[in-house]
């Protein structure tokens, strides 16, 4: 299955019909898209959008760094775009990816590792790569 990108006024009318809350932003939730398996939640203002069905590569919205955040650009744990999808609201997507490595700044798959049990939280999986390795030696510049 891979990804094939609409042309950009189709991109631009599609973004025109989103609900961007009073920051500018949507909620958007990362889903492995053979799998079913729920990696991430993350922002993502117009131009992430516009950028992530564009290009076919997801970028989401940074709201500490402030800026567009190009998934796996300095961990190398890319999101590579199969299918968008728009909530009944327009105010959040649903984007299903291939996801190279771990998603989880955590070095989990996924960012949902706990549970809640009677008796608390409950960590449901280990790290499967050092979080400290995740950001050290992939980084590399967009031209």
């Amino acid at each position: 299955m891979s990804y094939t990108a609409p042309d950009t006024a189709t991109v631009d009318n599609m973004l025109d019909t989103m609900r961007f809350d009073a920051a500018g932003l949507v909620a958007a939730i990362a889903q492995q898209h053979d799998t079913g398996e729920v990696l991430m939640i993350a922002w993502m203002n117009r131009e992430a959008l516009r950028e992530t069905l564009l290009s076919g590569r997801v970028c989401y919205y940074s709201r500490s760094r402030k800026g567009l955040w190009r998934k796996g650009e300095t961990s190398g744990q890319t999101q590579t775009l199969i299918e968008a999808r728009i909530d009944c609201d327009a105010d959040a997507v649903l984007v299903l990816v291939d996801q190279i490595g771990v998603a989880c700044h955590t070095g989990r798959r996924s960012c949902f590792y706990r549970a809640a049990t009677p008796d608390g939280l409950i960590e449901l999986t280990k790290p499967e790569i050092d979080p400290a390795e995740l950001y050290h030696s992939h980084a590399h510049t967009h031209a």
